[in-house]
């Protein structure tokens, strides 16, 4: 999928289930057919910016608290697309 980051939260530091801290932002990724929000982990976090073309290959999609998200999780890539 891609599309450009129209907005993007600022980072915030959570718990692991694994016992360590992670950085964690929300934003939100446009495209023709609508937008969805995208969950940026650590350097992922620092590698885009808003009005940035964002490529993500391999991610999935969940559900929280009711809206739909998106992320590229273990075994995907999150990449700025030029």
């Amino acid at each position: 999928m891609t599309g450009t980051i129209t907005e993007k939260a600022e980072a915030r530091l959570v718990s692991t289930r694994f016992g360590s801290e992670s950085r964690v932002a929300n934003a939100i990724l446009s495209d023709d057919s609508g937008k969805i929000k995208l969950v940026l982990w650590n350097d992922q976090i620092d590698l885009l910016n808003v009005g940035d073309t964002a490529r993500i290959s391999n991610g999935y999609c969940t559900q929280f608290r009711g809206e739909a998200q998106l992320q590229a999780g273990r075994f995907g890539s999150i990449q700025k697309a030029i």
